[in-house]
């Protein structure tokens, strides 16, 4: 399967549309979605549901809630995880934040760490805001009809 990007003038391995994002998943045995937001966030506002693909979703912040501060131990906090999930260096990791910024960011971090096939999901989980400052209206997971949860 070859894995459409946008967007590459990155240091990661590019954008993904979600439902890209959702073939990789599927189709790629060894691929992970690893979702950045906060844990307030994943619990107030859902989170991508990969049970149906026998997949979870690993979450690790990149800013800390409520402060917004950065993680600074994000890179080593997934690096434990994926190597805890058998995830190797060459294979494909998918970012996801609420709008694409956050995860572009931890795509560019973990890259610059030596994993290969970091990519940003583009739009995020809800998506750009529209002209009622409202989301998952636009684009997004969510609005894309991918299977999402909210616990």
């Amino acid at each position: 399967m070859h894995i459409e990007t946008f967007k590459n003038e990155t240091n990661y391995a590019g954008d993904i549309s979600p439902a890209m994002a959702w073939q990789v998943l599927k189709e790629f045995k060894k691929s992970t979605l690893l979702d950045v937001r906060t844990y307030a966030e994943l619990n107030f506002v859902g989170q991508p549901d990969l049970s149906s693909i026998n997949k979870s979703v690993k979450n690790i912040e990149l800013q800390i809630f409520p402060s917004g501060k950065l993680n600074s131990e994000f890179a080593k906090q997934a690096e434990v995880e994926l190597e805890n999930e058998h995830i190797e260096k060459g294979d494909p990791i998918l970012f996801l934040c609420r709008s694409g910024a956050r995860s572009a960011q931890s795509a560019s971090l973990m890259a610059q760490r030596g994993w290969k096939n970091c990519y940003n999901i583009a739009f995020g989980f809800e998506g750009d805001p529209n002209e009622y400052h409202h989301r998952a209206c636009i684009n997004g997971w969510k609005k894309e009809g991918l299977p999402w949860i909210q616990l």
